[in-house]
């Protein structure tokens, strides 16, 4: 029979793993619950990693994420040498980032209609029935990182960051995320350059998806439907604005809700070389929808800060999606409006 190499051995009295292997809330040392740590747990590869079991591996990665980034920290408190550690660690954290393709998903086809349901609930109107995801942008706090590149990291609040560009459906889950921009890039070439809208895998035609004015209103490639901008022309335009911002906000509260859950990492400034910065956002956005689908969920924080949704910056000189917008707005004031009318309709 096998055996564990000596190295690899553990103290399993330590409280951070009593409280995993004698059946303890994990949510205080883990930022997760039971429920979602064991389906972690089932998802990812079993094979054991340089010695250690692959709990140990797991649930050291997952501290690692809920308590901030000091190698030292999670040392002593797992009594392994910190080397160790951020070997587990970073391997921990990429074998979490390789989910993604697994747990971050587009809907199928099968799905369109009941994620077009929930925005029709958000927006509380059945002219978002089309609507099929929110889109926007996340600035995540890092270190400057060295040489004259490191200026590029700088964005317009003035301090250095990437970039997570993420789409949710309407219930919080991301369906698409696109990070390692620099901060200083502006929205809309960030979205030019995710695969998202250069192959146009989403939303399929017929659909559409809700950003803020920081991106384009357009219909192709990709159909993104954006507010009216100020000021206002009319009741027709105020009032499609409030039930756009009703459906779009449902980003921003997943947006809260990975915030709430890694406070220790988006609320201050990563201390990870910069090119794994991508890595460790991935790892996150695949624990909320796994978070998510087990019914762990926080509730977002209030106070986000610089590193919260950023106010949108008008976008010019694209207007392919204005004729839709305007179509939408107008059957949104309409008298009456069913579904089956919207059916009816080449607004889309």
């Amino acid at each position: 029979m096998d055996h564990e190499p000596v190295y690899g051995q553990m103290n399993l009295h330590v409280p951070v793993l009593a409280a995993f292997f004698d059946g303890q809330d994990l949510m205080a040392s883990y930022r997760l619950s039971r429920q979602s740590m064991e389906a972690l747990m089932r998802i990812l590869p079993s094979k054991t990693a340089q010695g250690w079991s692959h709990e140990v591996q797991v649930l050291m990665t997952v501290y690692w994420l809920a308590h901030g980034l000091s190698y030292s920290v999670v040392s002593q408190t797992f009594h392994v040498p910190m080397s160790t550690v951020c070997r587990l660690v970073h391997g921990g954290v990429e074998k979490i980032a390789a989910l993604r393709q697994e747990v971050i998903r587009l809907p199928t086809a099968g799905d369109l209609e009941e994620v077009g349901q929930t925005f029709s609930q958000l927006a509380n109107s059945p002219v978002f029935s089309r609507c099929v995801g929110s889109i926007d942008g996340c600035h995540v706090r890092i270190k400057t990182p060295p040489g004259p590149g490191g200026q590029d990291y700088i964005n317009r609040k003035l301090f250095p960051s990437i970039q997570l560009q993420a789409v949710c459906d309407g219930k919080g889950f991301f369906i698409n995320t696109f990070v390692g921009y620099p901060g200083s890039v502006h929205d809309t070439r960030v979205l030019k350059n995710s695969r998202i809208y250069r192959e146009a895998l989403y939303p399929p035609p017929g659909y559409f998806i809700v950003g803020d004015g920081g991106y384009p209103c357009t219909q192709t490639p990709v159909a993104i439907i954006t507010p009216y901008k100020e000021p206002l022309e009319g009741r027709v335009q105020m009032r499609f604005n409030q039930h756009h911002a009703k459906a779009r906000c449902i980003i921003e509260r997943a947006f809260g809700m990975l915030k709430a859950r890694w406070r220790s990492l988006f609320f201050k400034a990563l201390e990870v070389k910069h090119t794994f910065v991508p890595s460790v956002i991935t790892a996150c956005a695949v624990l909320h929808n796994i978070c998510l689908t087990a019914g762990d969920i926080l509730e977002p924080v209030e106070d986000v800060g610089d590193i919260g949704v950023h106010p949108p910056r008008p976008v010019r000189g694209e207007q392919s999606g204005h004729g839709q917008r305007d179509r939408l707005a107008g059957l949104l004031s309409a008298p009456l409006v069913h579904p089956v009318e919207l059916n009816d309709h080449d607004y889309l």
